[in-house]
């Protein structure tokens, strides 16, 4: 022992307190953190991959997959099941009549009072093709693919206004803040391509009540989210040289901008640092890429016929149709078409009879165009909105408020059961009769498709193991080739 014994005391006690196990937890709270992320990193390797790598390589999912890719046409504002897809004679009959005492229990539309009057459907019904599917007289040219179609009669989800609704038909939920459908499958499958981002976003008409909640990856890293593409003008906003900056200079910043991106990602091991890299050598690309894609002069006059194409430099539904198609073929993996038209609370008939006529060509061209191609049997494609409309009347005598208990939409390729008409809806197309198919079971069948077991297709946040499907889901085993 050296020195003063009670200075010594003190110094001996000064130690035992630094050491202390209150002392270690209370002031290594960052330290503990710090190793808890590096495990969770380590386990979820996939979260952050190495920037050198391509994080949107292709993968092989759970089992052999029926299609590879996706187009998804969103007709969002909710296209009325009753004037395209659901004859209800019986509707017809009780025309100006209230509904039903017992229909109406429990029942609150969007905004009418359920007691308003039922209102016949507009429109007349026939059989078309080898499967006798029954669609309405203003769809003619998707009745000349009825044999390729599955129309699903008995969608339902338990949003009822349109933002929640769309989130919930693209996300799986009515939340913000959850990774879309397009999303999931890039996360799930990566991209075939390399000069065009694997996820891209076409829209007409105007844009999305849920906005980019509908395309966006939510809690996955940044790289699976939707890239929009314009259809008029610069096809990615940004995306052409300021003035006075040549190739070589650019060249020159992205080689500097990478290797310190590259140094970032070493120490941090951030996702969204892969992702910068990705993004910013994508752009690269895109400059050279995307023009092509999007200049359809190659393009013969009779594909733009039957897309009803009369000028290819016109922004309009069509012509997203064809570049769809055109993205596909370039190894795109997920392509959205946003339609935002539908929402005819009132000028129903005039309403639905233009849209039907602004889209019903280009839909059944595009379908018709990639089985042509021998692409329609490993894509799959998807029309729909987020519900449907009521049976009873709104704004007077021509229009129809929000109706989430049933609604319509069609699929086809990919493994689809083709000329298929699954479910019935009751005889005033107001529930679902038999063979109900929720939002989250579309979701689980659409992945099925894809080669995944939408319960085993999940990712880590905040503690939780997430899924497209959330807690519930099921395949729909009837509609499957």
């Amino acid at each position: 022992m050296h020195g003063d014994p009670e200075t010594h005391w003190k110094l001996q006690r000064a130690q035992a307190q630094y050491l202390s196990r209150r002392w270690f937890f209370r002031d290594c709270g960052v330290g503990l953190a710090s190793i808890a992320a590096s495990s969770l990193l380590a386990r979820d390797a996939h979260a952050a991959p190495a920037p050198s790598a391509n994080p949107l390589a292709p993968r092989q999912p759970h089992f052999a997959p029926k299609a590879k890719r996706v187009i998804y046409i969103f007709q969002a504002g909710a296209p009325s099941h009753l004037e395209l897809f659901d004859n209800k004679p019986e509707l017809t009959i009780h025309d100006g009549q209230l509904p039903p005492a017992d229909l109406l229990k429990g029942y609150r539309a969007a905004f009418i009072n359920p007691n308003s009057a039922l209102l016949g459907p507009k429109f007349k019904f026939a059989k078309h093709g080898q499967c006798g599917m029954e669609l309405s007289e203003v769809l003619p040219h998707t009745a000349k693919i009825a044999d390729e179609l599955c129309l699903i009669r008995t969608m339902n989800t338990e949003a009822v206004n349109h933002a929640p609704a769309q989130i919930m038909m693209n996300s799986g939920s009515q939340q913000f803040g959850r990774p879309s459908f397009g999303s999931w499958t890039l996360y799930g499958l990566g991209s075939d391509s390399e000069d065009l981002p694997g996820f891209v976003v076409l829209t007409s008409a105007k844009g999305t009540s849920g906005g980019a909640s509908n395309y966006g990856c939510g809690f996955l890293p940044t790289m699976y989210g939707g890239t929009p593409f314009r259809s008029a003008g610069e096809s990615v906003l940004y995306l052409s040289n300021p003035a006075g900056v040549d190739a070589e200079t650019q060249r020159a910043s992205l080689d500097t901008l990478n290797r310190l991106n590259q140094q970032s990602f070493q120490s941090d091991s951030d996702p969204d640092i892969a992702a910068r890299i990705q993004s910013y050598e994508m752009a690269y690309r895109l400059q050279t890429s995307a023009p092509e894609l999007m200049d359809l002069g190659n393009e013969t006059k009779e594909t733009l016929d039957s897309y009803g194409i009369t000028n290819p430099k016109d922004a309009n539904f069509a012509r997203n149709c064809l570049l769809a198609r055109r993205l596909i073929e370039r190894g795109v993996r997920f392509v959205q078409l946003f339609n935002e038209v539908w929402d005819q609370h009132g000028n129903l008939t005039a309403g639905v009879r233009q849209n039907a006529l602004d889209t019903d060509r280009a839909s059944a061209a595009l379908v018709s165009d990639l089985k042509q191609r021998g692409l329609l049997k490993d894509t799959l494609v998807i029309w729909g909105g987020e519900f449907g409309r009521t049976p009873m009347v709104q704004g007077g005598n021509d229009g129809r408020d929000h109706h989430n208990r049933c609604f319509s939409l069609w699929l086809a390729g990919g493994g689809i059961k083709s000329g298929f008409t699954h479910g019935e809806t009751d005889e005033l197309g107001f529930n679902v009769a038999t063979d109900p198919v929720h939002v989250n079971d579309l979701h689980a069948t659409l992945q099925h498709l894809l080669g995944f077991d939408h319960t085993r297709l999940t990712y880590r946040f905040q503690g939780r193991d997430y899924r497209l499907t959330d807690v519930s889901g099921r395949v729909i085993e009837k509609i499957l080739a």
